[in-house]
């Protein structure tokens, strides 16, 4: 399995619009983070989690060809905004699979009306394939089981999702027991730590220190990542051994 850092930003992405922070302004490569998505390659199959405003670049800069489907964590924009530029797998390959809760299917549906409809439909719109997901209840793509993780954003409900060894963990504030079970003997977990200081709806940084130490995983990457968090290098320097700060277009093999 081959996961690619789409990107590794909060909201606003970094650096920030009319930022005078001196993060914003870094030269280093691994201080400039889109908004937060992973591309997953397993064996024969192509998977994106979310699909946020910089999805078009992101496609172009890791040159992905393929995608089987896109699995959506939760509606908020920076993780569905760029829907519409689904539209080049689209005329490729029909239509795309869409995974995600049904409160964000249907929020989708409102908000990107032409590519939901059925009659009268634009030619130039996208189409998609919705698929609802539900805790418990694992999802069977071709071959591949993928579980579905149910957290808590705050008061709103997100979806985090395990492949295999892997799991990818995005905008998590609280996870139940029951959740933490199934996160259990993983290779690699991706979990956000937006930064140092408490948060309403993310984990900061040590909340996700202390969710890394519970669920035990053999590596674990950061993500979500705000600039307050500070330069990359310099938080590097002060993790475990084992946990690491994500960065744009960086790639692990599973």
């Amino acid at each position: 399995m081959k996961v690619y850092f789409l990107g590794t930003g909060t909201s606003q992405g970094i650096p920030v619009i009319g930022s005078q922070h001196l993060v914003n302004k870094s030269t280093d490569h691994k201080d400039k983070r889109l908004r937060v998505s992973v591309w997953i390659e397993w064996d024969d199959l192509s998977f994106v989690i979310d699909c946020g405003p910089d999805f078009r670049q992101q496609m172009l800069t890791s040159n992905c060809q393929h995608i089987d489907a896109i699995l959506f964590t939760h509606e908020h924009s920076d993780h569905t905004a760029g829907l519409d530029d689904i539209r080049p797998f689209f005329f490729k390959q029909g239509e795309i699979p869409i995974y995600a809760h049904n409160r964000v299917l249907k929020n989708l549906e409102k908000r990107f009306d032409y590519i939901f409809e059925t009659e009268n439909k634009y030619p130039g719109a996208p189409g998609v394939s919705p698929i609802e997901v539900v805790n418990n209840n694992p999802i069977s793509i071709a071959n591949k089981e993928i579980i579905p993780i149910d957290v808590m954003h705050g008061n709103l409900q997100v979806f985090g999702y395990r492949f295999s060894d892997f799991a990818y963990l995005t905008d998590v504030k609280e996870v139940a027991q029951s959740e933490i079970e199934k996160l259990k003997g993983l290779e690699v977990l991706v979990v956000n730590a937006l930064r140092e200081e408490s948060h309403p709806t993310h984990f900061n940084l040590q909340e996700a220190l202390d969710f890394i130490k519970i669920v035990q995983p053999k590596k674990a990457y950061l993500t979500h990542i705000s600039h307050v968090l500070g330069f990359h290098e310099e938080v590097q320097q002060k993790l475990p051994e084992n946990v690491f700060l994500a960065y744009d277009n960086l790639i692990i093999t599973i």
